[in-house]
This record gives C-alpha cells, sequence and structure tokens, in this order.
C-alpha cells in the first residue's frame, strides 16, 4: 500500500498544527508562535538556499521574538550543511508514521475514551502538567475543522489526552499526553485507536503522526499498531 509522502506530511502538518504567524520571505516559510512549539516556530527553505540568505530568516525570527530555528526536510541537505558550518546544532530528530485508518479500528473499551470540542477544563489540566500549556491548545484553536480532543480514562479517572484533526485525506494525532501516574497502563494505545475511529467516521484515509526519534515508548507503540516509518526530519538551532 503507497502512504503519504513527506511532501505531503509537511503540510498535514502544517494544516493541523497552524503557526500564528507565517511570513514568505526570500526562499523562506518563517513562521512566528508563541507556543514554543518547534513545529510553528521554524523557518523552512521553500526555493533553493544560499549561505547568504541565512541572515534573512535569522533576522525575522530575532524580530519576532523567538530563538531561530530551522526545520531540515528531506532534501535539504545543503541548508543542513550551512547551518552546521554556522555552528547551528541539531534538535529532535523526529520520525513521521502513516497507516489506514481501517488498519487501526479496532474494538474500543467501553467508557475509556471519548471525544470532546472544545477541551474540557481537565483536559488542559493534563496537557499542563505534561508541559503543555495554553499557547498550544491555542494552536489547536485556531486549526480548521474537522478537528477533536479526546479524553482518556483509567478507572473512571481522567488519565490522558490528545488532539486530532485532518487536512486532506489525513488525520494526525497531535499532543498525545497520559498523565504520569497513569501510564503502562494501555492509554496511550487506547487513545490512538479512538482518533482512528474518530477519523473514519470523519472519512479519512490515513491515520499520522510525528513523535521525537528518543522517545522509544511512543515508537513501540506506534510500530505495534502497524503503522509504517514513511519520513524524518530534524531542526537546527544556535547553543545558547
Amino acid at each position: 500500500m503507497s502512504f503519504p509522502d513527506n511532501n505531503k506530511l509537511y503540510a498535514v502538518i502544517e494544516g493541523t498544527w497552524p503557526a500564528a504567524v507565517k511570513q514568505a520571505l526570500g526562499p523562506w516559510a518563517v513562521r512566528l508562535d508563541q507556543s514554543n512549539s518547534s513545529r510553528v516556530n521554524a523557518a523552512t527553505a521553500e526555493q533553493p538556499v544560499q549561505d547568504a540568505d541565512i541572515a534573512i530568516a535569522q533576522s525575522a525570527m530575532i524580530e519576532g521574538g523567538q530563538r531561530p530555528l530551522f526545520m531540515i526536510r528531506e532534501g535539504d541537505a545543503q541548508l543542513d550543511a550551512l547551518l552546521a558550518a554556522r555552528g547551528y546544532v541539531i534538535k529532535d530528530p523526529v520520525n513521521m508514521y502513516a497507516v489506514s485508518v481501517g488498519d487501526v479500528v479496532q474494538p474500543l473499551v467501553a467508557e475509556r475514551t471519548f471525544a470532546a470540542w472544545p477541551p474540557l477544563a481537565v483536559q488542559a489540566e493534563i496537557w499542563a502538567r505534561g508541559g503543555i500549556g495554553q499557547g498550544r491548545i491555542a494552536i489547536m484553536d485556531r486549526a480548521r475543522d474537522p478537528k477533536t480532543t479526546l479524553l482518556g480514562r483509567v478507572d473512571d479517572t481522567p488519565a490522558g489526552t490528545a488532539y486530532v484533526a485532518i487536512a486532506g485525506d489525513c488525520a494526525m494525532i497531535h499532543a498525545l499526553e497520559v498523565a504520569a501516574t497513569h501510564r503502562r497502563r494501555g492509554l496511550a494505545r487506547d487513545l490512538t485507536i479512538a482518533a482512528a475511529h474518530w477519523a473514519q467516521a470523519q472519512g479519512a484515509a490515513y491515520l499520522t503522526l510525528v513523535t521525537t526519534q528518543e522517545n522509544e515508548a511512543a515508537n513501540a507503540l506506534y510500530a505495534s499498531l502497524g503503522m509504517t516509518h514513511v519520513g524524518q526530519y530534524h531542526y537546527r538551532i544556535l547553543p545558547e
């Protein structure tokens, strides 16, 4: 089966997790946001880049009040080398996954997961404890429909949450968080399956997501659900 390619998934990320501001400057798309989320605080090369062009994006991000950050995608080897030569270091290598929605739809445990929009206060509390603050909830708010959040429960206690949105024929999961005291109870798996059920009901063909390569537990979970590793990217940032 063919899956969405890297370029399509980059567009899905942008469509489901949009920056507050996106500027076209020379060969760059520069994203500005107050959420501290790398996906909406990074510049990407939309055309071939020369070393002198880096200052354009760098200055725009500094003027926008954020630390210069570049997203390195497939085909960006030259940019990667130019930034490395300037002292930029690699930050957060990320894996991208995709699967046919129907391949993840499995029976749900009754009353284990619930869809809700807008997110409930208890979901915001779970996210906040995991370092996902109001700035990232604002990203969810400004994303276009269809979108939802999922609340997960363990022993009748709110224990996890996730956000899911659709761009084109792809649903993408973001901000999946399980409270530390309720981990290793299968809730992340149940939330992922619930996301597939919601995506299927919305007519999406694929369920997709991204996770850092260092998150071994998440990578193992998504592989166990039959998701295919379809691509990767990383960031470059100047050391503090």
